[in-house]
């Protein structure tokens, strides 16, 4: 298995800060301060160290916030001894960026900048997120200005920092209520000359419109007037969720809103009693039933079994179908039961549906045991 990364973020990271501080600031204390920090450190998991080293800070650089993160920020270019390769590499900024989201809300100009400087080097996405809130406004005016800054980290941190549902952050709801605001963001950054950008509007976007679909609807059909490639790519992205809940407006932006005329047979799951860990097969046809060519957007769905019995679907992308008059094309997909860290199996009877063009029909179902009732 693999080490957790955890382990990657163990003592040498309040050592490499220390060392970073004292390099411009002599009288940090380092002794005293890797000795409050280690205090209880084992026991913490890896974002909970970030904050720890963070309060730990607090107590040990000037207690005049400007003065103690002006310090952070001469520091962050200062020899800190890590192998930049590790995995978590970047994450030696983490305690710098919860340092100014707990303890800089009162200082909007002195953290604004820190932002800037901190999402260069890590990301300051969650950091962001409390001046969102408290300063709404000043926030969003100075995201206005980031959005043409120079550096793609800084115009990614615009549309990040902003998404309504940012996971493993606390959600926006002013925004979830009305994305206005946040819209107006994601047209200065829609045509950002880096994929990195693009990809986080195209996220955002999809955000948006797990509240307001019509809304997403609506803006994906404008932005694909007159769009390039780049941009096409963003709606499709930005669909991708609406297209697996199988939202008539999405479907009929990607030019799928029409039922398609097919028929679909010779479906087989196989095998038909799947043990947990092992895989299992969906193979079906899809024949075009009309004299003229046609496109179909087909996917398929797995209803997983919950602990309680009840159901939930997870949608699984195949392709568009280019389908000429009468042609008949095989689709096939194996699917892993392993346990993953997104999804717990459990046994029961899971039911497997073919979407074409959105619309569900039955394909059968297959029964998941448990290993040790095989």
């Amino acid at each position: 298995m693999a080490e957790p990364l955890v382990n990657q973020y163990g003592a040498d990271v309040p050592k490499a800060i220390a060392r970073m501080i004292t390099a411009v600031h002599p009288a940090f204390e380092s002794k005293k301060f890797m000795r409050d920090v280690l205090q209880g450190y084992d026991a913490l998991a890896l974002m909970p160290r970030g904050k720890h080293i963070a309060r730990v800070l607090q107590r040990h650089l000037p207690s005049d916030y400007p003065k103690a993160v002006d310090i952070l920020l001469a520091s962050l270019d200062q020899p800190h001894g890590r192998d930049p390769g590790l995995t978590l590499g970047s994450f030696l900024y983490l305690p710098h960026t919860m340092f100014v989201a707990e303890f800089g809300l009162d200082h909007f100009e002195d953290s604004m900048q820190a932002q800037h400087a901190l999402t260069q080097r890590f990301t300051a996405e969650f950091s962001i997120r409390p001046f969102l809130q408290k300063h709404e406004a000043a926030t969003l005016a100075r995201f206005r200005q980031w959005a043409s800054d120079p550096s793609a980290h800084v115009r990614r941190l615009v549309s990040e920092g902003s998404r309504p549902r940012l996971p493993w952050a606390s959600r926006l709801p002013a925004f979830q209520k009305n994305p206005a605001s946040v819209l107006a963001l994601l047209e200065l950054l829609k045509d950002d000359p880096e994929l990195y950008v693009r990809r986080s509007v195209a996220n955002n976007l999809n955000d948006i419109g797990k509240d307001h679909p019509e809304l997403l609807a609506k803006t994906a059909k404008q932005w694909l007037k007159g769009a390039s490639e780049e941009r096409r790519w963003i709606v499709q992205h930005a669909l991708r969720s609406a297209v697996k809940r199988g939202e008539a407006g999405a479907l009929e932006v990607l030019g799928f809103g029409q039922s398609a005329k097919v028929e679909v047979s010779n479906a087989r799951i196989t095998p038909k009693r799947v043990v947990m860990g092992e895989k299992v097969n969906i193979a079906f046809d899809v024949s075009n039933t009309s004299n003229k060519a046609q496109q179909v957007l087909v996917d398929f769905c797995i209803h997983y079994v919950k602990a309680s019995g009840k159901t939930s679907a997870k949608v699984f992308k195949l392709k568009v179908l280019d389908l000429a008059p009468k042609e008949t094309v095989r689709l096939s997909k194996t699917v892993s039961t392993a346990e993953m860290t997104t999804r717990k199996h459990h046994a029961g009877a899971h039911r497997v549906d073919v979407l074409l063009n959105g619309q569900a029909q039955a394909l059968g179902k297959f029964g998941l045991m448990a290993a040790d009732n095989a």
